[in-house]
C-alpha cells in the first residue's frame, strides 16, 4: 500500500533530490546508496523497480537497465525529518558496478575485538578459495578432487548430523551441522549456486505456505 500522507512530506533538496540507502530485503545490508527526484519516485512506486537520478549525468536510470541486475522493490520508508530513504529490495545480482555484492567493500575500519559472521560472508571467502586455489587449504583440497569428493562430504557430514542427533546431543548436532553447513556452501560454490537463489526458492516456499494458510482459515 503507498502511503499517499507520507510521499506529499518528502523533503527533496535544493536540486529536487532526495538520498536513498538501498538494502537488500533478506539480509539487512546496505547495498548502495543513490538519489531520487519525484520522477523517479513515482516510476520506481509504479514499477516496482529501482529508478534513479544520476547526478552525473543528469538523467533518469532504471537500476539493471543494461546489466541485468534489477532491484525489486520490497517496501520504501522515510526517516523521522522526511529527507531520505530506505529502499528494500530483493536483487537479480550484484548491486555494484564493479560486480561486487555491495557497493560498500572498501574498508576503512574494523574493530579487531569483534568479527561479523554471515552465510553470505563464508560463501563469499570459498568462492575466493576457488577462484585462488591458494596451497594448504581444505577448501582448495575439496576443489582439487571434484564434485565426486565434494558431494561424498556432504554425504558424510549427513551422516554425522543424523548420528548426533540420534543421541540426542544438542552439542554434538550443531558441530555436525555447521561441518554439513560448511560442506554444502562448497558444493553450492562448486555448481554455481548463490546464497540468493536459495533464499529465493526459500521465500518462494513461503508465499506458497501464506497463501494456503490463508485459503484453510476461509
Amino acid at each position: 500500500m503507498i502511503n499517499e500522507s507520507v510521499i506529499s512530506k518528502l523533503k527533496f533538496d535544493d536540486k529536487g533530490l532526495i538520498p536513498a540507502v538501498v538494502q537488500d530485503f533478506y539480509t539487512g545490508e546496505v547495498l548502495t546508496v543513490a538519489y531520487m527526484n519525484s520522477e523517479s519516485l513515482k516510476i520506481t512506486l509504479e514499477e516496482k523497480m529501482t529508478c534513479f537520478f544520476s547526478r552525473s549525468r543528469q538523467e533518469l536510470w532504471r537500476k539493471g537497465e543494461t546489466s541485468g541486475n534489477r532491484q525489486h522493490v520490497v517496501s520504501i520508508a522515510a526517516d523521522c525529518d522526511c529527507d531520505a530513504l530506505v529502499v528494500k529490495v530483493i536483487k537479480d545480482g550484484p548491486a555494484c558496478h564493479t560486480g561486487k555484492n555491495s557497493c560498500f567493500f572498501e574498508a576503512l575500519y574494523a574493530d579487531e575485538d569483534k568479527s561479523e559472521f554471515s552465510m553470505d560472508g563464508l560463501y563469499e571467502l570459498i568462492l575466493g578459495r576457488k577462484q585462488e586455489m591458494p596451497e594448504g587449504s581444505y577448501t582448495t583440497y575439496l576443489f582439487a578432487k571434484g564434485l565426486e569428493k565434494i558431494l561424498k562430504k556432504v554425504g558424510e557430514e549427513s551422516s554425522e548430523v543424523l548420528i548426533g542427533a540420534m543421541k540426542n546431543s544438542k552439542e554434538e548436532t550443531i558441530y555436525e551441522i555447521s561441518d554439513l553447513a560448511y560442506h554444502v556452501l562448497v558444493l553450492m560454490v562448486e555448481m554455481g549456486i548463490s546464497v540468493d537463489d536459495i533464499r529465493k526458492e526459500l521465500a518462494s516456499r513461503h508465499v506458497i505456505d501464506k497463501k494456503v494458510k490463508q485459503e484453510t482459515m476461509k
